[in-house]
C-alpha cells in the first residue's frame, strides 16, 4: 500500500510546476473556506471588476486613459444599479409583504381544494392522509414565513454593515478596474518561481470566468425581464417578484429552475385553478426554460456546455455546502478548474514519453 501511494506521489507531484499549482490551489480553497465571511466585499468587487473590465477596454480602445475609462464605467454603473432598485425594491418588497400576508387565506384555499380530493377519488386518497399532509404544509408554510419577517427585522439590524459595502465594494472596483496591471504585477511577484503550470491554468481559467460571469448577467436579465413580460400580460400575481426568483434563479443551473418552478405553479394554482389561464402560463414559463436551456446557455456558456450535467449538478451540491452562496455561483467555473486542472496536471510517464520524442 506504501510503495502504491509513494509511486502515485512520485508520478503526480515529480514536476516542481504541479507542487506549486497544487500549493495555491489548498491555499486558495482553505482561505475562502475559513475566511469567506470577511472576504464577501471582495469578492463582490471582483466579480464585478469582471464584469466591467470588457467596457473599460472598449473604452481604452476609442482613446481614452485607463482611469478615464474606469470613472466613466463605474459612475454609469453605479447609476444604473441605483436606478434599478429604486424602481424594482420598492415593488419586490410591496409583493413579498402581500405574499406573506396572504399565505394564510392561500393555505385555506388550497386546503379546501385538497378536502374535496377523497370526495372525488375515494379508493386513491384517504381523507386522514390529506388533512395530516395540510396540516403539515401549514405549520412549515407559516414558520418559513415568521423566520422571513424575523430575518427582515433583524437584517435591520446589520444596515451599518450593509452602508459600509455599499461603499467599500465601489472603491474596491474603482481601484481593481484603474490598477489592474499593478496589482496584477504585485501578485506575481509573491507567487513561486516554479509557476509555469499555475500561469497556463490561470490564462485559461481567467477568460473563461470573465465570459462566465458577464454571460450570467446576462442570462438573468433576459430570462428575469422576459418572465417580468410574459407574467405581467397574464396578469399573474407578484409578477415583479416571481420574475426576479426566476431571474436568480439561472445562478444555480438545473436545481435553481427546479425549485423555483413551484412557487410559480402554486400562485397560478390558486389565483386561476386548473383553468386555461393556468396551463397557458406554465407552457409560456415552460418555453422560457427551454429556450433558456438550449438556445441562451450554448450560446452564452459554450465551455460550460462541455461539461456533463452530472459534473454540474455535482459541483453545484459540493461548492455550495463548502462555500454556499459563492459556492454555488462560481460551480461552473470551478467544475471547470478542476477540469483543466486535471488535463494540465503533469505526469512523470508523459514527461518521459516527451522527453523520448
Amino acid at each position: 500500500m506504501i510503495d502504491l501511494f509513494s509511486k502515485w506521489y512520485k508520478d503526480r507531484f515529480s514536476d516542481p510546476d504541479a507542487v506549486t499549482l497544487s500549493v495555491l490551489l489548498l491555499f486558495g480553497f482553505g482561505l475562502i473556506y475559513f475566511f469567506g465571511a470577511l472576504l464577501a466585499p471582495l469578492l463582490a468587487a471582483i466579480v464585478i471588476a469582471y464584469l466591467l473590465d470588457w467596457p473599460v477596454n472598449r473604452l481604452q480602445r476609442l482613446g481614452l486613459n485607463r482611469t478615464g475609462a474606469t470613472v466613466i464605467v463605474v459612475t454609469l454603473f453605479i447609476s444604473l444599479a441605483v436606478l434599478a432598485l429604486l424602481g424594482l425594491l420598492p415593488t419586490v418588497f410591496k409583493q413579498g409583504s402581500n405574499l406573506v400576508r396572504d399565505l394564510p387565506s392561500m393555505l385555506n384555499q388550497s386546503q379546501s381544494y385538497l378536502l374535496t380530493l377523497p370526495d372525488k377519488y375515494p379508493e386513491a386518497i384517504d381523507s386522514e392522509m390529506v388533512a395530516s399532509i395540510t396540516d403539515n404544509i401549514r405549520n412549515k408554510v407559516l414558520a418559513s414565513a415568521e423566520a422571513i419577517v424575523s430575518f427582515s427585522l433583524g437584517s435591520l439590524i446589520n444596515i451599518a454593515a450593509v452602508l459600509v459595502y455599499c461603499i467599500l465594494v465601489p472603491l474596491l472596483v474603482f481601484f481593481m478596474l484603474k490598477d489592474k496591471q499593478s496589482l496584477s504585477l504585485s501578485v506575481t511577484r509573491l507567487l513561486p518561481e516554479n509557476r509555469q503550470l499555475a500561469a497556463q491554468v490561470w490564462i485559461e481559467m481567467n477568460g473563461q470566468i470573465m465570459n462566465y460571469i458577464r454571460g450570467k448577467a446576462v442570462e438573468i436579465l433576459i430570462v428575469g425581464s422576459v418572465s417580468y413580460v410574459v407574467f405581467a400580460v397574464m396578469d399573474l400575481r407578484y409578477s415583479a417578484l416571481l420574475a426576479v426568483l426566476v431571474g436568480l434563479s439561472v445562478l444555480i443551473p438545473y436545481i435553481g429552475a427546479a425549485a423555483v418552478t413551484v412557487p410559480v405553479a402554486l400562485v397560478a394554482m390558486l389565483q386561476w385553478g386548473f383553468t386555461s389561464d393556468f396551463w397557458y402560463l406554465m407552457v409560456a414559463y415552460g418555453i422560457i426554460q427551454a429556450l433558456d436551456g438550449n438556445v441562451l446557455v450554448p450560446v452564452l456558456f459554450s465551455e460550460a456546455v462541455n461539461l456533463h450535467p452530472v459534473a454540474i449538478i455535482v459541483a453545484v451540491l459540493v461548492f455550495g455546502g463548502i462555500w454556499g452562496f459563492w459556492g454555488v455561483f462560481f460551480a461552473i467555473p470551478l467544475a471547470t478548474l478542476v477540469k483543466a486542472v486535471m488535463n494540465a496536471w503533469p505526469s512523470e510517464k508523459a514527461q518521459t514519453d516527451l522527453a523520448s520524442e
